[in-house]
């Protein structure tokens, strides 16, 4: 399921253009579904983005599947699955910080503050005013966003004649610290509750986004070296240690 590593800065622009195409659609899809969403997925429109962008990471066709019947079922799908469960808490949260196994011994503000000095090293905040949980720093959706931003950043850097090399670090800390590892616990969780009535897309991102972000993390750390080991729990947030990855 990986594509041939890009060879010519063309290859290169192409699959930064396609992994920024899949962040940002997959966060679109794992945000609260809108009468937008349900509408890109009735039309195609959401497959016809997504299926040359995965083609070019993968080398694999994005699979004809169908959309929920209307924006109701989409809704009770997305509700029953990330946002209600037993016990007023989610079945599949899509919150890091839900999981006691991913803070890795950390307390869950230190946690938090170590997803959000990726964030502030570029100088991003989480949005104010939004509903639900996706402005928490290690929602799913805050952290595909992110990996999107950091496509586009090195693509820009890709075009200008700059190193890429920052962007490209830093998108491979984050993928084996935080995003890869949400992605599998939450395939893990999904297949755990044998949730039924999700929309098949959102079911089928949940199936491949982590083998993705682990071959994606691999070609990264084949390009700038593997990813230096976090911090210990009882050390100092990543916030206070300076520059990252410049």
């Amino acid at each position: 399921m990986s594509a041939p590593s890009p060879t010519t800065q063309a290859d290169e622009a192409a699959q930064l253009v396609a992994a920024e195409t899949l962040y940002r659609l997959a966060a679109a899809l794992f945000g609260y579904p809108l009468a937008e969403t349900q509408q890109a997925l009735e039309s195609g429109r959401l497959r016809e983005a997504l299926t040359p962008a995965w083609q070019t990471l993968t080398g694999e066709p994005w699979p004809e599947l169908p959309a929920s019947p209307d924006l109701t079922a989409l809704e009770l799908g997305y509700m029953s699955t990330f946002v209600q469960g037993r016990r007023g808490k989610p079945r599949v949260p899509l919150v890091a910080s839900a999981y006691h196994d991913l803070l890795s011994g950390q307390t869950p503000g230190s946690f938090l503050l170590n997803v959000q000095a990726f964030y502030r090293h570029f100088d991003l905040q989480a949005a104010q005013g939004d509903e639900g949980h996706a402005d928490e720093p290690d929602h799913l959706v805050a952290m595909l966003e992110f990996g999107a931003l950091l496509c586009h950043l090195e693509h820009q850097a890709l075009l200008a004649g700059r190193d890429t090399a920052p962007y490209q670090r830093a998108q491979r800390d984050f993928i084996a610290r935080y995003l890869e590892p949400l992605l599998t616990t939450i395939q893990a969780r999904f297949h755990a509750e044998r949730v039924s009535g999700l929309d098949p897309t959102l079911a089928h991102l949940i199936e491949v986004l982590p083998r993705w972000a682990s071959n994606q993390q691999a070609a990264l750390a084949s390009r700038v070296g593997p990813c230096p080991p976090p911090r210990g729990a009882e050390e100092r947030s990543e916030l206070d240690s300076g520059p990252m990855w410049g």
